[in-house]
């Protein structure tokens, strides 16, 4: 079977909305702001990069990954709200900011929280998994949920790239400002996290 341009655009949409570029700009921002413009363009190329590889990672094996080491998708939630409500604590204290060198290690940021769980979270992976699931072993399906998993990352990298040139017209008050708009932002995901968690551990009881 040919390439299923129904599932890639079924599949590139779903993750679109759930890793929702431009609402990862603020955020980016506030965790990368202070840092030195060649460490903002890495990150801006490294988050994508961390996220795609979890992703793929998850595409390929995630039903036996969460089986052998019997986690269901609550647990994901749950973890991935707990670290982002960390995150957001540290943006809303300014304990995330240039006050403390460690938070301006580029690679770091990358790594988490940017790559995961921000970009490569548990909606983004179960929604992978639950496609690949579907995919009925035809090659056609499999190639189209590849190529919107590649294409979504190239959106991301492409959008956290540019955003950069924000930093220039915002200063260091407005991304301090940012930083704070963001936490509240982080605060309120993690907690629907942790919720959405709570929930799925009750219906699965």
């Amino acid at each position: 079977m040919g390439f299923d341009v129904t599932e890639y655009t079924t599949v590139l949409i779903t993750l679109v909305v759930i890793m929702d570029p431009p609402g990862q700009i603020p955020i980016f921002l506030s965790l990368v702001g202070h840092q030195t413009p060649a460490a903002r363009n890495r990150a801006a190329f490294q988050a994508p990069a961390v996220s795609l590889l979890v992703i793929s990672t998850f595409a390929i094996g995630g039903k036996f990954i969460l089986a052998y080491l019997h986690i269901g998708v609550p647990a994901l939630q749950g973890a991935g709200g707990l670290l982002l409500l960390l995150v957001a604590l540290q943006l809303l204290t300014g304990l995330g900011n240039a006050s403390n060198p460690r938070a301006a290690d580029g690679v770091n940021v990358a790594l988490v929280p940017l790559g995961t769980p921000l970009l490569a979270g548990p909606g983004a992976i179960a929604a992978v998994i639950v496609s690949v699931s579907q995919a009925d072993d035809e090659a056609g399906t499999y190639l189209a949920i590849a190529a919107a998993i590649v294409t979504v990352h190239l959106i991301l990298a492409t959008v956290l790239r540019f955003s950069t040139v924000l930093i220039r017209i915002l200063g260091v008050g407005g991304v301090t400002l940012l930083a704070k708009i963001a936490g509240l932002l982080l605060a309120a995901i993690a907690v629907q996290l942790i919720a959405n968690s709570i929930i799925g551990f009750v219906n699965t009881a």
